[in-house]
């Protein structure tokens, strides 16, 4: 599997945009994906290294379910996903994907 399929697309949320700064304003290096869900820490790690050449410190990976929706009567579910949350080292460059 390529590092590109593991990553399959960015989280751009006014709640994970937050997570760029800490209580003094000095920026975390956070960034969130959506990977599949039989992907774990490593291959996460190691995909996000490749594709953007940074280095990662530690990855927190969290299960999503879908919501339920109504259309009529008649209810159904939108598919579940795996959200990855990545922290890079200090030392580390940005991800320029991220930047405002």
């Amino acid at each position: 599997m390529n590092s590109y399929d593991l990553l399959r697309r960015p989280i751009i949320t006014e709640k994970s945009m937050a997570t760029y700064f800490d209580k003094e304003g000095n920026e975390i290096k956070r960034y969130t994906f959506e990977v599949p869900q039989s992907a774990n820490k490593i291959e996460i790690k190691k995909a996000v290294e490749e594709a953007f050449g940074v280095k990662v410190a530690k990855v927190n990976t969290m299960n999503v379910l879908g919501k339920v929706k109504r259309m009529g009567r008649f209810e159904g579910r939108r598919p579940s996903w795996k959200k990855a949350v990545v922290t890079l080292t200090e030392d580390s460059k940005t991800i320029e994907f991220f930047d405002m």
